[in-house]
């Protein structure tokens, strides 16, 4: 179903483009360049297309426009007026008829307001925070949690097919590592002789699950041979992790469709057939015994190993199987990882490996999230998991809510540095984004329920929204499908709590220039359905973003 918003985008392609060939020049509708002008006293919409053809036509670019204006027929139309600014620039204002009928689309459509399928159903399956099960969830895998699950809702909502997987790195040397320091703490509790791993795991976490064990099976694995003793001790242990794991990001909203286990991939042969795929494509060769990839054919710096002469594969080809599972054996049309910012060295690797073996430059999109810092009372939180010095992704929902951290985590551009403000999340201040706007929510719905009681039973006229406060409102509004359709084109979270808070802000100015609850009881009733199109708005975009709406707070 084609938006309000989006008709009358398709209109102004259209005229422009018939104008522009009267005039002599070839131009389709799809390369009109609309834009939003940010001054709204430029009108709702700008096109350059003067600018576009003065080469084509070999003339002045105003001179253009002016001959394409002069061909412009707005009849049937939302366009009320058309004028010429600056070097070239096309402005089109619109009637009043394209803000009541926003008012009207958003009002009928509700809860589905927004939606799009720009996506055409193509499956997407986005693979994020997948941190290493030796350990809990921690704060360095919450914002990549949040911005996973948001962009996969975002995606969701522009049409696309969504799958949710959860990448369980239950094998190779740092599995092998826990194990090891689960038999060192295995073994002290029962004041045997023991040797605690160079680099292994001291937090207090593995003297807990050594002790799980023990109490379950007490000291059954005492007289085994060490390599058994440390397989069981890591199996005992990643399955109560992954246990953890899962109840943390339940807390935080996120739920997985797969949580797909890396050691299936060697169960199955995955990671030599892949290999051998990459190989048969004649990307590979020898060299000291080693089996090599030739990525600099691909554009990487240089070429890397991907089975050691020892016969072992290198922590990539692992990775290798799994994107080939992934793009060519369940045959996702795309594939998004979100991952740290210490992967920056790693996505033209895989890349190039995804290109050798087939798939589509297209097809793969990793995006990186990077760093947070804690912050309480201005000073930086620190932690190191060598250290046991934790702080997990439950200890920050139990401190700040769900709510605020979601929001904030995805109020920035994920490929920018943030602070995350432990004071600021608590504080019940309109400092607080995500209080801002679930205040401007809860402030609706208290509104509509006085007016209710009030029992104003007026059949809405849209035309009577005429203020410059309710116009600027409706045009934030009319832009809410655009906004969730380049978040999922560009992968950018921030741009639905940003539009949030934006529409918050406007909300708030609207309050403070135009009262609801007037005598006029016609006026009363267009502007409860106005604030009655905002708050669905609100809770859409809260939904998105997998965070409450409160009707009161």
């Amino acid at each position: 179903m084609m938006s309000i918003l989006d008709q009358a985008r398709a209109q102004i392609a259209a005229i422009v483009a018939r104008a522009a060939g009267a005039v002599g020049a070839e131009l389709a509708a799809a390369e009109v360049k609309i834009e939003m002008p940010k001054e709204q006293s430029f009108g709702e919409f700008s096109v350059n297309t003067a600018m576009q053809l003065a080469r084509q036509l070999k003339q002045n670019p105003r001179a253009i426009a002016e001959d394409i204006v002069k061909g412009i027929d707005t009849q049937g139309t939302y366009i009320q007026a058309v004028e010429i600014a600056g070097a070239g620039f096309i402005n089109f204002r619109l009637s009043h008829r394209y803000y009541e009928d926003v008012v009207k689309e958003i009002l009928a459509r509700r809860s589905e307001y927004g939606k799009s399928n720009i996506g055409m159903s193509k499956r997407v399956i986005i693979e994020f925070v997948s941190a290493n099960p030796t350990g809990p969830v921690h704060i360095g895998n919450a914002r990549g949690g949040a911005v996973g699950d948001v962009l996969a809702e975002v995606m969701a909502w522009a049409g696309y097919d969504v799958y949710r997987e959860f990448y369980v790195n239950d094998a190779g040397n740092q599995v092998a590592k826990f194990g090891a320091s689960l038999e060192a703490r295995y073994l002290e509790m029962f004041g045997r002789d023991f040797t605690f791993p160079e680099d292994g795991y001291v937090g207090d976490y593995i003297k807990d699950i050594a002790l799980e064990y023990a109490k379950e099976h007490s000291g059954d694995l005492l007289e085994v041979a060490s390599d058994e003793r440390q397989r069981t001790l890591a199996q005992f242990g990643l399955a109560l992790n992954i246990a953890d794991m899962e109840q943390a990001l339940e807390r935080y909203g996120i739920t997985y469709d797969n949580w797909f286990r890396e050691s299936s991939l060697y169960e199955n042969d995955k990671v030599p057939q892949a290999v051998e795929l990459i190989r048969q494509k004649g990307y590979t060769y020898e060299k000291d015994g080693a089996l090599w990839f030739e990525a600099t054919r691909l554009g990487c710096d240089k070429d890397f190993v991907l089975v050691r002469s020892n016969g072992t594969p290198t922590y990539i080809t692992p990775d290798i199987a799994y994107h080939v599972n992934k793009l060519i054996e369940r045959n996702f049309d795309i594939a998004i990882d979100i991952l740290g910012a210490d992967h920056h060295g790693y996505v033209p690797r895989l890349s190039a490996t995804m290109e050798a073996a087939g798939v589509g430059k297209d097809r793969l999109h990793i995006v990186l999230t990077q760093f947070v810092r804690l912050v309480r009372r201005k000073e930086v939180v620190k932690m190191s998991k060598r250290k046991g010095e934790i702080i997990t992704l439950s200890d920050l929902v139990s401190e700040v809510g769900k709510d605020a951290a979601r929001f904030l985590f995805n109020l920035y551009n994920p490929n920018t540095h943030m602070d995350f403000d432990l004071d600021l999340a608590v504080e019940k201040s309109n400092d607080n984004p995500v209080f801002y706007v679930q205040y401007a929510h809860a402030r609706i719905c208290s509104i509509i329920r006085q007016c209710e009681e009030e029992r104003v039973r007026s059949e809405p006229d849209m035309s009577l929204l005429q203020e410059d406060a309710e116009i600027a409102l409706i045009r934030i509004l009319a832009r809410f499908g655009e906004e969730i359709i380049l978040a999922a084109q560009h992968f950018d979270t921030s741009r639905i709590p940003k539009y949030a808070v934006e529409l918050a802000a406007q909300l708030h100015t609207f309050y403070n220039s135009c009262r609801v609850r007037v005598e006029d009881e016609a006026l009363m009733a267009a502007r409860i359905a106005l604030i009655t199109a905002v708050e669905i708005v609100l809770k859409n975009a809260l939904d998105i973003l997998g965070i409450d709406a409160p009707e009161q707070m």
